[in-house]
């Protein structure tokens, strides 16, 4: 019978209640009434799904780094705020559509917290894509040559969170400036969006290019945006001297 059991949950891939129901036959293992039992089954199996949901976005999102928000380093030279951090842990910036500029040097560490929180919003179950902003560009330029443009933006659309980054580390040409501009029209109020970059903010405007077309797309961007400005030695010169 028990092994019946086992291959009818194999069936219905149930793969959270099998291994519960696997430990349920040991010597060792607890002894439940009747209702304790399923309710052990269940949670198990709504484990395994939750975990296995949060391992599929993580994947898909295709983080630079594997980061986590606990091991952001709060060091006060850095000028980070670890009450907002740890609110943007809640990830209600994302349910509220909000987003979020993090400036800073060269290897200050505006990466690793992207990707920390990135991570973050992965574990409670939101879509999230990660991009270089260079190689989003560059896939976006062989899209439209490949006729899946329309495909790749829609698919970007639909992301509760889109982080890119390393924006600005050259201007844009008038084909990027106008992808962009699409990408975060459609965003603009209905989705959140991580932008790390080396410049400070002020300085977009002249990356973006065109007055008009940057003149919109900041004006979507910053008037809902939590900004952090990391300040302090490079992270990464400060690992290797380690």
């Amino acid at each position: 019978m028990n092994t019946q059991t086992l291959e009818q949950m194999k069936q219905l891939r149930l793969h959270g209640m099998i291994r519960a129901f696997n430990s349920s036959l040991s010597p060792q293992s607890t002894d439940y009434t009747n209702d304790e039992f399923i309710a052990y089954l269940i949670q198990c199996e709504w484990d395994d799904r939750q975990n296995r949901k949060v391992e599929r976005l993580t994947k898909t999102a295709r983080f630079r780094y594997s980061a986590v928000m606990e091991n952001i380093d709060y060091n006060h030279d850095r000028n980070i705020d670890r009450n907002q951090i740890q609110r943007f842990a809640t990830c209600d910036f994302v349910t509220q559509n909000d987003n979020i500029l993090i400036t800073g040097s060269t290897g200050a560490g505006k990466s690793y917290m992207a990707s920390a929180i990135g991570h973050q919003a992965c574990s409670l179950g939101f879509k999230t894509m990660y991009f270089n902003t260079s190689k989003l560009f560059t896939m976006l330029k062989t899209s439209k040559a490949d006729g899946s443009y329309l495909k790749q933006v829609s698919k970007i659309e639909k992301q509760d969170l889109l982080i890119l980054d390393d924006f600005g580390l050259k201007g844009l040409d008038n084909i990027n400036r106008h992808s962009l501009m699409e990408i975060i029209e459609d965003r603009h109020g209905k989705k959140s969006t991580i932008i790390a970059s080396q410049l400070p903010v002020e300085a977009w405007h002249e990356i973006i290019g065109e007055q008009t077309i940057a003149d919109a797309i900041l004006d979507r961007l910053v008037h809902t945006a939590h900004r952090i400005d990391i300040k302090g030695e490079s992270m990464r010169k400060k690992l290797k001297n380690k």
